[in-house]
């Protein structure tokens, strides 16, 4: 364990992210200095962070060393190994003490660690957002490279991606109806199973069948609403996530995309999105029910193509399974199909991603999504670790290369990218698509560049205004309370959206 003691309450969350950061496999507890009695393990470092009017002081203690004479042991003690300090001005917004704050922790931790971390002192989970606003603000493409190297810390490598990621991301949404339009998110908490690493609102299917159709009776409230709400608007993206929407019957979605439509304006629409995710919820009357909708872009999810890791992970479908569902989709006509994969998860090496490029190459996705493994506390992975160590979930820069050199096999580009906390590696997740392919929602989402009202349990509605602030209204987590809150649900909505 590693302690943080701080003088005063400030910037928790980020100086928490910014040491697990540089020490992945160690518990993190930040506090104040007169909260409790905890000291880090003999064999960690531990720091302090004291916040003055002019200055910020971040002082490194070592690890315990023993002290006498004679050889005989008198004292544990904990040495000063380094101090970083910087001057403050009164008065300094928050956000540039912030920055300042971790720029000091950032170097020294690398300082004594002898590490750099490929995105620097960056915590937040959308860096992109840094260089697409400065692009905005007119910045030449080598000033923000040169921004985010000596404000950031950030590699000259992942500064370059970032500005590669914002100038395509600003090209893709140049024709959405930013402050007129909107985009409709609709979450289906669903699945056959909950993966190892899953923390997303998801109800195994085989329990809940009997509550699918009052969970789309409720999902209708919410449309009503929404529909009259946003009359006038145009609907630019709809996406339908999870949990698995193909976890429900061909009947259930005939009634999901009637009800949707019957409601909305599809006229306008320049993508329809269904995640279709996991092969062994997939069928031919699904897929042709979704294609007579219009849905024009799936996802086919395998996250690997190693069948141990599939057992180990909770997937109930095999490598052919998956194969074989993303050729039915094929069959029945999508040509935008995107593919997620995961990196980093328990016991793959650099030859299972290799070996798992080279199958996914096989099959020509339109798209495909590169996650760096995150490991989130409410996951069952998080439980996993602690029994096997982290050192049995291996993700590294070399790793996202092969990825990333396989999409190039491809002829994708990466078109988008957001980091999550935790991520092994301290790395990212990048979305690569072939041109005309790209997943203009997944975009709206990351550069909250457009309102997104979201119908469904746990899902986040946000409303973008025209000055750049979002305001966020979410509903329930569990299935039950959702059904039975609606009403309340809705009442927040109309708060949100109303002018």
């Amino acid at each position: 364990m590693i302690v943080v003691r701080l003088n005063q309450a400030r910037f928790e969350y980020d100086i928490h992210s910014l040491v697990k950061a540089f020490y992945p496999t160690q518990e993190v507890k930040v506090f104040l200095q007169e909260e409790k009695e905890l000291e880090s393990s003999p064999d960690m470092p531990e720091l302090r962070i004291e916040f003055g009017e002019r200055q910020i002081c971040c002082s490194l203690l070592a690890p315990l060393e023993t002290q006498g004479t004679g050889g005989e042991q008198t004292a544990f003690v904990r040495k000063e190994a380094r101090q970083e300090v910087a001057e403050l001005v009164p008065g300094e917004e928050k956000s540039k003490i912030k920055s300042r704050l971790k720029q000091l922790l950032y170097r020294l931790l690398s300082s004594y660690t002898g590490k750099k971390l490929p995105w620097g002192n960056l915590t937040g989970i959308r860096p992109v957002k840094i260089a697409y606003g400065l692009l905005e603000e007119g910045w030449s493409h080598q000033e923000i490279i040169a921004h985010m190297q000596s404000y950031y810390d950030a590699s000259e490598e992942k500064a370059k991606l970032g500005v590669d990621i914002a100038e395509r991301e600003r090209r893709i949404l140049a024709g959405l109806h930013a402050e007129k339009g909107y985009s409709l998110y609709v979450g289906i908490p669903f699945c056959p199973t909950t993966c190892l690493y899953c923390s997303f609102t998801s109800y195994p299917i085989g329990q809940w069948k009997k509550k699918v159709e009052a969970y789309l009776t409720a999902l209708e409230k919410e449309m009503d609403y929404l529909a009259e709400a946003f009359r006038g608007k145009v609907l630019d993206t709809v996406y339908i996530g999870g949990g698995t929407p193909t976890t429900l019957e061909p009947g259930e979605l005939t009634r999901l995309f009637t009800a949707l439509q019957e409601r909305f304006d599809f006229s306008s629409v320049k993508e329809f999105t269904v995640e279709a995710g996991r092969a062994d919820s997939i069928t031919k009357e699904k897929l042709q029910v979704m294609k007579a909708f219009g849905a024009d872009r799936i996802s086919v999810n395998p996250q690997t193509m190693k069948e141990d890791t599939l057992k180990l992970i909770g997937r109930q479908h095999t490598v052919e399974q998956a194969k074989e569902a993303f050729l039915l989709a094929r069959e029945v006509g999508f040509t935008n199909i995107n593919m997620d994969l995961i990196l980093g998860l328990p016991e793959e090496t650099r030859e299972d991603v290799i070996h798992t490029m080279e199958e996914v190459r096989k099959l020509r996705p339109d798209s495909l999504t590169v996650h760096s493994l995150a490991i989130k506390r409410a996951a069952g992975l998080n439980q996993w670790t602690r029994e096997h160590g982290m050192e049995t979930l291996q993700n590294t820069e070399e790793t996202m290369e092969i990825a990333a050199a396989g999409a190039k096999a491809l002829g994708m580009k990466p078109y988008y990218l957001y980091r999550q906390k935790n991520m092994t590696g301290n790395l990212e997740n990048v979305g690569y698509a072939t041109e005309g392919n790209y997943g203009i929602y997944n975009i709206l989402m990351m550069e909250e560049k457009q309102t997104i009202a979201a119908i469904g349990a746990g899902t986040v509605s946000k409303r973008v205004y025209p000055d750049g602030q979002i305001e966020r209204c979410d509903n329930v987590k569990d299935v039950v309370g959702y059904m039975e809150r609606i009403d309340e649900l809705i009442e927040r909505k109309r708060r949100l959206f109303e002018d």
